[in-house]
C-alpha cells in the first residue's frame, strides 16, 4: 500500500519456472499489495513454482492465448481485485523488480498515470546485451510512432509499465490484438485520452532464459506497430474511426 492505494503486480507468464523465483523474490512487498501469475499454457513448471512461492492468485490458460491475451487476463484480475496501481512486470527477470517503488510513486503521487521503464534512455539496452539489429529497429520504430502519434517517448517497445487503476478502466484493452502488437495499441489508446506518459531509466538483462522474439516475428510486430500509428493518426484526424478507441 503506498498513499492508501492498493498496488498489484501482474507477472504475463509463459515457461518462466527458470527465472520466476529470482523475479519474485525481488518484489519489494512493503508497498505491493498482490500478485498475479497469469499462465499461458507454459511447457515447464511455471505454475508449480508459483504454487510453491505462495502466489494467491494463479490464473491458468487452457490454451495458449498470445501475449496480448494473458495481459489481458493480468488486468482483468488486478481490477477485480480493486487495484488503484497495476505494475506489469515480466517474470523472466529482464527487468528488475527494484523500479516498482520509483514507478509506483510516480502514479500514487499524481504526478503521471502511467510511467513505461525504458531501456533506451541511458544505455540499458547495449549494455545489457540487447542485439543492435533489435537496438536499431526500436529505434527506427519509436521514431516514426512518435512523429504519426505526436509524442515524445524514448521507446514504445518495453515490457515494464505501470498504470493506475483509472487508465486500465477508461481504455477498452480487451478488443486489442491478442500478440505483441497490444503493447502499441495499448499505448495508443492511452494517450488518445489524453493521458500522460512518464519514462524512467531501466538497466535491463538479455541471456538464455529471457523471453524474445525472433526475427521474422519482429518483422512482423513492426508491421504491426506501423499500422497502429497510422490508425492512430487517422483515427485523430477524423478519417477513420477505429474500434481501439471506442469506450
Amino acid at each position: 500500500m503506498l498513499n492508501n492505494q492498493k498496488i498489484v503486480v501482474v507477472l504475463p507468464a509463459y515457461n518462466a519456472g527458470k527465472t520466476l523465483e529470482r523475479t519474485y523474490a525481488e518484489i519489494p512487498f512493503d508497498i505491493v499489495d498482490e500478485v498475479v501469475l497469469v499462465d499461458d499454457k507454459s511447457k515447464d513448471d511455471t505454475v508449480e513454482v508459483g504454487k510453491k512461492l505462495g502466489i494467491r492468485h494463479i490464473v491458468v490458460h487452457d490454451v495458449n492465448k498470445g501475449y496480448g491475451g494473458n495481459q489481458k487476463s493480468c488486468y482483468n484480475k488486478a481490477l477485480e481485485l480493486g487495484a488503484d496501481i497495476v505494475v506489469m512486470l515480466h517474470p523472466d527477470y529482464q527487468y528488475t523488480p527494484k523500479l516498482i517503488p520509483s514507478m509506483c510513486h510516480l502514479i500514487a503521487s499524481g504526478l503521471y498515470p502511467v510511467v513505461l521503464g525504458s531501456r533506451i534512455l541511458g544505455k540499458g539496452a547495449l549494455n545489457g546485451g540487447m542485439p543492435m539489429y533489435k537496438y536499431i529497429f526500436n529505434r527506427f520504430l519509436t521514431l516514426t510512432e512518435n512523429i504519426l502519434i505526436g509524442q515524445k517517448l524514448s521507446e514504445y517497445h518495453t515490457g515494464y509499465r505501470a498504470f493506475s487503476g483509472e487508465v486500465l478502466r477508461n481504455i477498452n484493452y480487451r478488443v486489442n490484438n491478442d500478440d505483441f502488437v497490444f503493447d502499441n495499441e495499448m499505448l495508443s489508446q492511452i494517450f488518445m485520452k489524453g493521458y500522460e506518459i512518464a519514462e524512467i531509466t531501466c538497466p535491463t538483462k538479455y541471456f538464455e532464459e529471457a523471453s524474445s522474439i525472433n526475427f521474422s516475428r519482429s518483422m512482423k510486430y513492426g508491421m504491426g506497430v506501423l499500422r497502429v500509428s497510422l490508425n492512430h493518426l487517422m483515427h485523430k484526424w477524423g478519417l477513420k474511426r477505429n474500434k481501439l478507441y471506442s469506450n
